[in-house]
């Protein structure tokens, strides 16, 4: 590593991975060195976007480039198990988009892998780095609401049915669960310590067979979880914490700027970010941070709970009668 910036090498060119580079102009402890394409002109073109120096028409030159320190991956859900063990096997750190894998079994190869490498690497549950969720669990933290009983949370968007797209193909783990439900199943993670359990899961199909509703039920210990998330539908796409002596009512909380506290109908408190990106910078930050300190984790969104929403995700899906 170069002085206390990481030099980050980026895998894939799609949308998320765009945005993530956009993001970096906000980060002050890394810079993007080298991308990876499964063609040379989509490496080119993202590198000429992004200032990269260095680009490559496939993801190993990207592992093995000796000016790369940590590599940012950004493929589809059922090639994260691959791209994060190459690039650890070739000494990299990894930050890797969410879902981290297709299964906790997959995930905990990766997690002992990586400790036997002794690296850093994180799911990349940028929701977790929010400053209005993070101020969120400080107020929850402080009591202010009382005991938590119940977590509302939902996330969907419409999205044509089209057997040639990622979200809808089986051979790349499609289906709204983990492109979409893995957000409101963290946030109810974020603010509660115990087990899902007392599962009540009603899905529905599209024609091909993967999940393209869902609805749940469920408790964490004593907190009562209503989530969902859709293909079919835009949501609300609010997370709402309630305690015994108010509420947390969250916006957009996959994607948080703001957080609003209520005692019964009464705004007491309210938070602004007024951030002027995206708002993936914040986890980078936080991943850049970590690997300086030669931690192999980071606190905010640990192995444990990654493999936790794995398993969560699991369970849910084995509910399903189609």
């Amino acid at each position: 590593m170069q002085g206390e910036k990481l030099r980050w090498g980026i895998i894939s060119t799609g949308n998320i991975a765009s945005d993530f580079c956009a993001d970096m102009t906000f980060v002050d402890n890394g810079e993007l060195v080298a991308v990876g394409s499964r063609n040379i002109e989509s490496a080119h073109a993202f590198a000429d976007k992004f200032n990269i120096s260095n680009a490559y028409a496939d993801y190993q030159s990207v592992y093995d480039d000796p000016n790369v320190d940590i590599i940012y991956v950004a493929t589809p859900h059922n090639f994260h198990f691959e791209n994060v063990r190459d690039a650890l096997m070739a000494g990299k750190h990894v930050l890797c988009e969410k879902p981290i894998t297709v299964s906790s079994e997959e995930s905990q190869q990766l997690f002992d892998l990586a400790k036997q490498k002794q690296l850093f690497l994180m799911e990349a549950m940028w929701t977790y780095f929010l400053p209005a969720i993070v101020k969120a669990q400080q107020w929850v933290t402080e009591g202010r609401i009382g005991k938590v009983k119940q977590i509302k949370a939902d996330f969907g968007y419409p999205m044509p049915y089209q057997l040639e797209s990622r979200v809808y193909r089986e051979d790349l783990a499609g289906g709204c669960l983990l492109d979409m439900g893995i957000y409101p199943l963290a946030i109810s993670t974020l603010f509660t310590d115990a087990e899902l359990d007392n599962f009540y899961v009603k899905p529905q199909f599209a024609p091909n067979g993967v999940e393209d509703d869902l609805v749940m039920l469920a408790n964490a210990g004593d907190v009562h979880l209503t989530l969902g998330t859709s293909f079919q539908c835009k949501l609300h796409n609010w997370a709402i914490i309630i305690g015994e002596k108010g509420s947390v009512v969250i916006p957009d909380f996959w994607r948080a700027k703001s957080c609003e506290l209520y005692h019964s109908d009464d705004l007491v408190d309210s938070f602004q970010d007024n951030r002027q990106s995206i708002g993936l910078n914040y986890e980078a930050q936080a991943a850049g941070e970590a690997v300086l300190a030669h931690k192999l984790e980071h606190p905010n969104m640990t192995h444990a709970v990654s493999q936790q929403l794995q398993k969560q995700m699991e369970a849910i899906k084995s509910t399903y009668k189609k």
